[in-house]
């Protein structure tokens, strides 16, 4: 069996992806409104869910918008700029860069909102299993974090059932990736530690 290195073109649709990926809303949306620098709050990162430790829900809901949105706008503009081939490459160029940003130090948001965006422009029937998953598990449990892990894993194999198993390998792979930023999050449901929606302390 051959093996070749993928076209120049799907390396374009990388660092486009990741280009688009890096833009840290939640930093720039929370430095606009001028609030305190994100990272100095809460777990740090830049994603949604600590924007609303600011107490501020509109900027969480911009920053959830925004994060989501570049995940889409960087599939949809490879796939318009190189065509179908492009649509992977950039997808997981968008969830790399949210994760880590070269501007802040490799360190970004925990990429959920971004990988529902990625998912929405390859997959739009996995995406909207996402949605239910997310909000069931989110309606019965509470947790925020857990509703992210079993909504990520069941949108791979959506993808796989109901897209291509090109797309479902990039979703699992996405999945993964989200589960390990995740991984202090996972600690603190075994221990029974992890905060509920709506409940502060």
């Amino acid at each position: 069996m051959s093996w070749s290195l993928p076209p120049l073109s799907s390396y374009f649709a990388l660092i486009l992806g990741y280009a688009l990926g890096s833009i840290p809303f939640g930093l720039l949306i929370t430095r606009w409104a001028g609030t305190q620098d994100i990272r100095s709050i809460g777990s740090g990162n830049i994603g949604a869910t600590n924007v609303l430790r600011t107490g501020r829900k509109g900027l969480a809901a911009a920053t959830l918008l925004g994060d989501a949105l570049k995940g889409t706008v960087a599939v949809l503009l490879a796939g318009w700029l190189i065509g179908a081939n492009g649509a992977l490459p950039a997808a997981l160029g968008a969830f790399l860069g949210h994760l880590f940003p070269v501007w802040l130090g490799f360190r970004g948001g925990k990429g959920v909102a971004t990988f529902l965006g990625v998912t929405l422009a390859l997959a739009w029937q996995a995406a909207l299993v996402f949605a239910a998953a997310w909000l069931t598990v989110a309606f019965v449990s509470r947790y925020s974090s857990l509703a992210a892990l079993v909504a990520s894993a069941l949108t791979a194999l959506a993808a796989f059932l109901l897209s291509s198993p090109q797309t479902g390998l990039l979703l699992l792979i996405l999945a993964v990736l989200l589960w390990v930023m995740h991984r202090a999050n996972i600690a603190r449901l075994l221990a029974g530690t992890e905060g509920r929606i709506g409940k502060k302390g």
